[in-house]
């Protein structure tokens, strides 16, 4: 193992907020030319700690050293210029601005008259991005670009400032397969260089392959720092959770076994149709069964759930709802048939930040919560706390802003708005992306239970893992077509890949799902 001198090292780091410890004498090192996971459920203080690296937050205790030297960085710039670059989940980019201006973002290339010199930063940029294999056109704005490809972006810019230390965190949430095989290689490239890599991750499968060393957070404090590959993923699991060993290999998943499936389909969606984005999708959902929406990026798998729930217009094709017609492209026409729609970005697209825990969860239900243009306080309460006990909601208050939540409460949240109108089908766009593993077993255990209560599900997710083991039955989409459909014992992470690869008999048309 590499003998040098740590080239970033965190001690006995404690940070306060109001009413809460964040970090509690947290120790942290990493070594040049290493690539170390930060890992811990959500709330365990990863965030927290790499913002007091970076200047985002001041210590209240402890120091922070780099290349040997204490620092106190008082902003991320200060960081940035020192040789600690930082890339986000969400992408910290300027959408209207050129690929090439991004990468240069703050550090423009001038002519020696102090205008900016275009050619050569397009030039650059392009040098920059063919360096670590990353396909784009350095003129195009960068929200032309595909979320994947905007990431990439964002990591070409962080590992082109010379830096000493790079901090990815979540860097893959927006990546397909051979995206994160591109990043893996800058990372293995910048190891090579003799460069530290900090890199956080909810995807243990990715932590395994790119990582040697790992340290574990719970609860504010450090619990572990050692060799990854001496943990098995399990062991890593309950580490994380504090939980025995024992626990977690019984609780693998939040899917049971065995659900009662009706034998009528609840929804039936028929010949969707999009010029070059859906071409004839069709397929059933009962209820009590869990659909599983299977795809590559760009397969069609959100545009599908998008079509049905009517926010994704449609140039043919039909939706029904126990056997009446749905208007398409119209949600509240959805919303009245019964059908629910958890978006895959629940940032934009799902919470309202600013609003309570409270107005969050009843905002769907309002017109139902209404007599003669008056809403009942008495019956929101009622309706927020039954909600929040049955989904198992951690929140100080029912008034406690919805934006200061982890993602899986924040998840929750948006479920329970669902909930309150008593959906009949429920669409899942990525329902576990972004949240720790222990909230990850307890939303899918939450879809268990509604399917088991006789709620149809349609479930979309990237991990073939959760396909696989949540699902009835999988609907596998290839270039916005049915590529085929797996169920009962053929559903297999074999057969899935295969599948995604070659297409299988396909069960697209009016046999759909019969």
């Amino acid at each position: 193992m590499n003998e040098q001198a740590p080239i970033l090292k965190a001690r006995e780091v404690t940070k306060r907020f109001p009413g809460v410890l964040a970090l509690d004498r947290v120790s942290f090192q990493l070594l040049p030319g290493e690539v170390h996971a930060l890992v811990g459920e959500n709330g365990a203080g990863k965030s927290t700690l790499i913002k007091v690296i970076t200047g985002v937050y001041a210590p209240d205790e402890g120091r922070v050293l780099f290349g040997g030297e204490e620092v106190s960085f008082a902003s991320p710039r200060d960081s940035q210029a020192a040789g600690i670059s930082t890339i986000y989940q969400e992408i910290n980019l300027i959408p209207m601005r050129s690929v090439a201006q991004n990468v240069f973002l703050g550090r423009e290339p001038r002519t020696r008259f102090g205008l900016l010199d275009s050619e050569r930063m397009n030039r650059e940029a392009a040098e920059i991005l063919g360096r670590y294999g990353i396909q784009a056109d350095v003129t195009a704005p960068l929200h032309s670009l595909g979320l994947g490809t905007q990431q990439m972006v964002a990591v070409a810019r962080a590992v082109s400032l010379d830096a000493r230390v790079v901090i990815m965190d979540e860097p893959t949430s927006s990546l397909e397969a051979r995206e994160v095989d591109t990043l893996f290689r800058v990372i293995r490239q910048l190891r090579d260089e003799n460069v530290g890599v900090v890199y956080v991750s909810h995807q243990l499968d990715e932590l395994y392959e790119i990582c040697e060393k790992v340290t574990v957070l719970r609860d504010g404090k450090l619990v572990h720092s050692g060799d990854l590959a001496e943990l098995s993923k399990l062991q890593l699991i309950a580490t994380m959770l504090g939980r025995e060993l024992a626990e977690v290999e019984r609780r693998a998943t939040g899917f049971g076994e065995n659900r009662e499936v009706g034998r009528e389909p609840v929804l039936r969606v028929r010949g969707l149709t999009r010029r070059h984005v859906l071409d004839g999708v069709s397929f059933d959902v009962r209820p009590g069964e869990v659909v599983g929406l299977a795809g590559l990026l760009g397969a069609g798998r959100s545009e599908t759930a998008k079509a049905i729930f009517g926010a994704q217009p449609l140039d043919s094709g039909e939706v029904q709802m126990a056997g009446k017609d749905v208007k398409t492209g119209s949600p509240p026409s959805a919303i009245k048939a019964g059908i629910a729609f958890l978006p895959e970005d629940r940032r934009s697209e799902g919470i309202i930040p600013g609003l309570s825990v409270r107005e969050n969860i009843v905002a769907a239900a309002m017109p139902r919560l209404s007599r003669v243009g008056l809403v009942s306080e008495k019956a929101q309460n009622e309706l927020v706390e039954r909600f929040m006990e049955r989904l198992g909601i951690k929140a100080s208050s029912p008034d406690q802003p919805v934006g200061e939540l982890s993602g899986g409460n924040q998840q929750k949240v948006m479920l329970a708005r669902w909930l309150c109108l008593d959906p009949k089908v429920l669409i899942l766009d990525e329902p576990t992306r972004g949240i720790d593993v222990g909230a990850k077993a307890e939303v899918q255990h939450l879809i268990d239970e509604l399917a088991e209560g006789g709620l149809g599900v349609i479930m979309i997710s990237s991990e073939l893992e959760e396909v696989v083991e949540g699902s009835d039955r999988v609907v596998v989409l290839r270039n916005g077509s049915v590529a085929g459909t797996l169920s009962g014992d053929d559903i297999s992470e074999e057969n899935l890949m295969e599948t995604l690869a070659e297409g299988g008999s396909s069960e697209n048309g009016e046999s759909a799902g019969e």
